[in-house]
């Protein structure tokens, strides 16, 4: 990993958290400390996380009002207007869960940055902070079972399970097609895509987690169920 202000900022705080943690764990099992690590810095991001989900929920629960301003006001500038009105009036603002998931990108992307680009088991030291001690040896037998500094099968297929369904509680269901009526090609495109994550993006994520390592399919298998765990609590707590 090269010096520059990605790294230096998000990057080199993240990959000496995970190598302390290695240090903790028993037998310095990288496994579990990616784990871990995955889960305490989801938990940091929680906050966002919720926001986030909690917008789209409010969104959801506004759709048939939003659909009668369209129908009503067929004007498109008046259209716009009134419906921002309405947004305004209910104290929602549509590109706040944009901006809340933008936020958590550069961390995201870190984490991914440093289980592929880490090394390990050997470690960066020119990357360690002066407090930080690298472990004489880590452990990528996760478990004692599976090395995971090698390809998986079964990592990689545990992961494109855990992703559809990750995507299924978290994407709305597809609108059923109409047969009476004339389709837009937004609804078209919208059903597309929907079918497109729930059931074709777990087969490239499984090949590509494949193609990496089972470091990568490991954080990916952690931020998913940590993910569908997540979304199940605010979508259960925060009706």
């Amino acid at each position: 990993m090269t010096h520059g202000f990605f790294t230096t900022v998000f990057s080199q705080p993240l990959y000496n958290g995970l190598v302390f943690l290695i240090t903790l764990m028993p037998a310095a099992d990288a496994g579990i400390a990616i784990i871990i690590f995955t889960i305490l810095v989801r938990l940091v991001l929680y906050p966002l996380s919720k926001g986030s989900i909690l917008t789209q929920m409010k969104l959801k629960s506004v759709e048939g009002e939003i659909a009668l301003i369209k129908e009503t006001i067929k004007d498109k500038t008046a259209q716009a207007a009134k419906i921002m009105g309405f947004y305004k009036e209910k104290g929602l603002n549509p590109l706040s869960g944009f901006v809340l998931i933008l936020v958590q990108i550069p961390i995201i992307f870190a984490l991914y940055h440093i289980f592929l680009k880490s090394g390990l088991p050997i470690v960066d030291t020119s990357l360690l902070y002066s407090f930080i001690t690298a472990p004489q040896s880590i452990n990528m037998h996760f478990l004692g079972l599976l090395d995971i500094s090698e390809k998986s099968y079964l990592l990689a297929f545990i992961c494109a399970v855990s992703q559809y369904f990750q995507a299924r509680l978290a994407l709305p269901p597809a609108k059923p097609r109409q047969s009476n009526q004339t389709e837009s090609f937004k609804d078209n495109l919208a059903r597309s895509m929907n079918m497109q994550m729930r059931y074709f993006f777990p087969i490239v994520v499984f090949f590509i987690v494949y193609s990496l390592s089972g470091t990568i399919a490991l954080y990916w298998i952690t931020t998913n169920v940590f993910s569908i765990a997540q979304e199940w609590y605010v979508r259960r707590n925060f009706k």
